[in-house]
């Protein structure tokens, strides 16, 4: 079988900003497909090609985390800027809802949080289109216990920008175990903006963190998960480190885990 044939369909497309867009994409079937919070699936439109092999390289596909949970039904959702320029983004937002695409046969990644105890305090830091993956942790597992607290902190350039505000200030107000935390580094000093105004590190310093969350930074009871930008990840995995925290891996268990979002 041609892998570049459609195979689903865009049910929802709502507009952020005019580069940012969340799009929801409904496989062929009936079956809901399965996936863990975390994980990532394959987008791209295919092209009618004349049969030419060198126009194969047209298939252009790219990686995007889910922000549904498993429990959401038959769509899953992605959170995406439109890059300008970029190959497959600009062509994702113009297309219409009922426009057929091609959804990768199998979800991937291990970016989960299966390797993250549970019953533990969970920080989860999300910079642009990197909160994809928590949201989607967020709507499957909140008041579930899986975590003692949890606080989701989202960095942007502007207010605008902080997709599932709402969402999230629903939850923070409804529960008293979850903490939203948005920053912005480029909002206009005479915006109405009234949050905080920096990036992810002084949030961290101890004092600020427990006065923002509740709760203290423990290494031995806070777990931290970063995804985005990678100079954010490197800057803040420093600083924890001097805290105590260390880099998880399966033979070494530690509370920092992370993935690069580019």
């Amino acid at each position: 079988m041609d892998e570049r044939l459609p195979n689903a369909v865009v049910s929802a497309r709502t507009e952020i900003t005019p580069e940012l867009f969340i799009l929801q994409v409904t496989p062929d079937g009936s079956d809901p497909v399965e996936f863990e919070p975390g994980q990532y699936g394959e987008l791209a439109i295919p092209e009618p090609t004349t049969g030419n092999p060198e126009e194969q390289k047209k298939f252009v596909r790219r990686p995007y985390s889910i922000a549904s949970s498993p429990t959401d039904g038959r769509y899953l959702e992605f959170f995406i800027v439109a890059v300008a320029g970029g190959e497959l983004t600009p062509k994702l937002q113009a297309l219409p809802v009922g426009t057929r695409l091609w959804l990768g046969p199998k979800i991937k990644g291990k970016f989960t949080l299966n390797e993250v105890p549970d019953g533990k305090d969970l920080v989860l830091i999300g910079t642009g289109t990197g909160l994809a993956p928590f949201i989607s942790m967020v709507r499957k597992y909140r008041q579930t216990g899986k975590w003692r607290n949890v606080a989701v902190i989202h960095c942007t350039r502007l207010a605008s920008e902080l997709g599932y505000r709402e969402e999230l200030e629903g939850y923070a107000e409804s529960d008293g175990n979850f903490r939203y935390i948005p920053t912005v580094t480029r909002e206009p000093a005479d915006s109405s903006w009234a949050g905080l105004r920096g990036r992810v590190q002084p949030i961290l310093e101890e004092e600020t963190f427990k006065k923002l969350t509740g709760f203290a930074l423990n290494p031995e009871e806070v777990q931290f998960m970063m995804c985005g930008n990678p100079e954010m990840i490197e800057s803040v995995q420093q600083l924890l480190e001097m805290k105590g925290f260390k880099q998880h891996s399966k033979k070494n268990p530690g509370n920092i885990h992370f993935e690069r979002f580019w």
